[in-house]
């Protein structure tokens, strides 16, 4: 029967199949460059002087808020969150960062503490982690194979300037980051939250991530900012992100 003579043919080749040797996974660099080229190409994201993401940050118990980040290079960066007629801010101008928080009573501006410093010196990356990597200080290793909610991805281990470490799962079909994993030291304990990039859409031809997940591993509980809108190359004076003057100053 031809179903028995397939299956003979399949066994019979099965052990030449496994004689054969696997194919060798590309380097770090190999990843980056092809993810750098995948999203774009370095002259479309060098070309991207400034970014103004609109859109909503939603979290638990269905609060829904407002949320606009505006960055510009090479390292400045302003998040604002509106809710209820309140807009707090964070906010980094290249040498500090700074805060409003009207939701805890406060209306003038104050430092950031140092945990929120970090986040905000993250955010404040303008093209991430991976572009130009060396030149950021970083240094890449490819640290294996693994799914991600069923899709296959090369694992990078991210070393940062400051000596903490991220990983960057890159899809191997599409070359682009489908979760981030931080890892961060907080009070002495090291705290891990998984970063969910999707939507990528093309921006002035630089193809970046419209929405993101964030959680604890293990926890069905995220939150998400999705956003409604990006613009490229918006005027933006260095005002904006400088700390504003409070009461007796």
């Amino acid at each position: 029967m031809l179903g028995r003579t397939l299956t003979a043919l399949a066994l019979s080749a099965a052990p030449i199949l496994a004689q054969q040797p696997a194919a060798a996974p590309p380097s770090a660099d190999e990843i980056v460059a092809k993810y750098v080229e995948k999203v774009g190409g370095i002259a479309k994201i060098e070309a991207v002087r400034t970014l103004k993401r609109s859109g909503k940050f939603r979290g638990g118990g269905g609060f829904e808020a407002k949320y606009v980040q505006e960055n510009k290079r090479p390292d400045l960066v302003r998040e604002e969150l509106t809710y209820q007629g309140l807009t707090g801010v964070n906010a980094w101008d290249g040498k500090t960062g700074w805060k409003i928080d009207p939701f805890g009573g406060k209306k003038d501006p104050e430092p950031l503490g140092e945990d929120e410093l970090k986040d905000i010196i993250e955010d404040s990356v303008f093209d991430g982690q991976l572009v130009n990597y060396k030149a950021k200080g970083n240094a890449i290793e490819f640290a294996g194979v693994e799914p991600v909610e069923g899709s296959d991805t090369w694992r990078l281990r991210v070393t940062l300037k400051n000596g903490d470490v991220t990983y960057y799962y890159i899809d191997t079909e599409d070359f682009v980051p489908i979760k981030i994993e931080y890892k961060r030291m907080i009070r002495g304990a090291e705290q891990v939250t998984d970063v969910y990039p999707g939507d990528y859409k093309a921006v002035d031809g630089w193809y970046i991530p419209h929405s993101y997940e964030q959680g604890r591993p293990g926890s069905s509980q995220r939150s998400s900012v999705v956003f409604e809108k990006i613009e490229a190359n918006v005027p933006m004076d260095d005002s904006l992100f400088a700390k504003p003057a409070g009461p007796g100053q």
